[in-house]
């Protein structure tokens, strides 16, 4: 284990480092403002379930329950609105609107938003069966004959159909044993079908719906969450992004190679701190060349964002970014962004542990150059195959050498699978004790952590054992 209290390997010309932000206030409200603000928009959420069951009821949807047709009647009004409304809830959870990034962050969205999609899908299942099983008791024929009659007598039975079907196709892609076979590009496409799958819904709520057509408070309601949610992905998603990018003029400024595998691209453009980008956060890039401008791709800041300037380090992993590796200057470019929480405004305490792992060290070095830090207060770890060929090593080295900081650089293979530490001569011992010598204040510091996600877990696992509350540990892995 190569492990330095100073700097080793500076380059030979420093990187200009910005000057650090002035002195982070850790009061503990807030905390409390944020807290309340998740609170406010989690009750909207629920009173909106609460709402359309609430019109259901006044509108007697249960009053009128006495056999088998007439429960499979309720039934699909009551799974329909409940659906309805947790599908436009599901969509703008994933729609990266900056006001919900803020308060939740990606992979917290991300990860209500898988949650809800299940549900979403067994009430529209229940839903589809008994509306058609309904309608096929009313007049004595089996369920497919009587489908089939009705998409002839429904014209909105089609799109709904189809909207039935697309959902089931992005359930189906976002099981994890799908998603680990489908490249981010494909997955991506085939989740612009949720968007297709809910406008293909609308029409028959809209004309044939019991519990919608027909009343305006019910309808109302229904078109302004609707547009809600269209407006702001309208808006977050397509347009802002574009308008954005081409007012500040973006394009490639420049590509510098940082190892074997990763290079920094250099954004330019003007007034870029109209983005409002922090270190430690990540922008959806998207190079406008013939054969890349439709594929999106995350990436972290790689250095503290300036007027003119942002920077990413991206790494090769074999599929479009070995491309983006390649991409020439003056190629203009698209951010959608900025988004994350994984910044210094979730910090609690004085003391701070930044760890990295191999392409990781993007935001962990950016975090190091602006972070709020007396000298002593911030220890870097950052676990490398080779510390000779690890991007962004030696900025990390000039930083710490510069600020003050404690910085240690692990090198070598794992000393066993379930380890994030290489073999060295502390093998005897647990991670989280080696840990603690690394960083003795572990269990009174923030700790933010960026690496592949069994990385990710295996470290947060070590800060547990050492004694570091869950609050106090910040990661964020790009969830999909």
């Amino acid at each position: 284990m190569a492990t330095t209290d100073s700097p080793q390997g500076m380059a030979a010309a420093e990187y200009p480092l910005v000057e650090p932000n002035p002195k982070t206030a850790l009061s503990p409200k807030r905390w409390t403002l944020l807290n309340r603000s998740q609170d406010f928009v989690e009750a909207l959420g629920y009173l909106s379930i609460l709402w359309v069951i609430f019109t259901f009821l006044i509108d007697g949807g249960a009053n009128q329950i006495n056999d088998l047709h007439s429960t499979l009647g309720a039934l699909d009004r009551l799974t329909a609105l409940v659906a309805t409304d947790l599908l436009l809830i599901q969509l703008l959870l994933i729609a990266r609107v900056p006001w919900l990034d803020k308060l939740y962050g990606h992979d917290r969205a991300t990860l209500t938003h898988k949650k809800l999609g299940k549900p979403v899908l067994y009430m529209i299942i229940v839903h589809f069966l008994a509306v058609v099983w309904g309608y096929a008791i009313a007049e004595g024929k089996n369920v497919i004959d009587e489908y089939f009659s009705l998409l002839n007598v429904i014209p909105d039975l089609i799109t709904a159909s189809i909207a039935f079907a697309l959902m089931i196709l992005v359930v189906v892609t976002s099981i994890k044993i799908a998603r680990k076979k489908l490249s981010y590009e494909a997955w991506y496409l085939v989740h612009l079908f949720g968007y297709g799958s809910v406008m293909f819904a609308i029409p028959h709520q809209i004309s044939t719906g019991i519990d919608i057509a027909g009343k305006p408070l019910a309808q109302t309601f229904w078109i302004s969450a609707y547009l809600f949610v269209a407006l702001n992905i309208a808006w977050f998603r397509l347009l802002s992004p574009i308008v954005f990018s081409a007012g500040h003029k973006l394009q490639i400024g420049k590509v510098v190679r940082e190892s074997s595998d990763s290079v920094s691209l250099y954004v330019n453009g003007k007034n870029l701190k109209n983005f409002n980008a922090t270190s430690g956060q990540f922008f959806i890039l998207r190079i406008i060349t013939p054969t890349q401008w439709w594929r999106a791709h995350p990436f972290s800041i790689s250095a503290a964002p300036t007027d003119k300037q942002i920077r990413f380090t991206i790494g090769n992993r074999g599929d479009d970014t070995e491309l983006i590796q390649h991409v020439k200057p003056g190629t203009r470019v698209i951010l959608e962004g900025p988004y994350g929480v994984f910044t210094e405004d979730r910090r609690t305490k004085d003391h701070v542990i930044l760890i990295a792992a191999g392409i990781g060290a993007p935001p962990i070095r950016a975090l190091a150059e602006s972070i709020a830090a007396k000298p002593g207060d911030v220890t870097i770890i950052y676990r490398v195959r080779d510390k000779n060929d690890a991007p962004l090593v030696d900025e990390l080295n000039q930083i710490a050498k510069k600020r003050g900081f404690y910085i240690h650089i692990l090198e070598g293979n794992r000393r066993h699978p379930k380890s994030w530490l290489p073999k060295s001569a502390n093998d005897n011992f647990a991670d989280d004790r080696v840990l603690q010598t690394l960083a003795p204040k572990v269990s009174k510091a923030d700790v933010y952590i960026c690496g592949p996600a069994a990385f990710t877990h295996a470290v947060s696992n070590s800060l547990l054992k050492a004694g570091t509350p869950a609050n106090q540990i910040h990661a964020e892995e790009f969830a999909w």
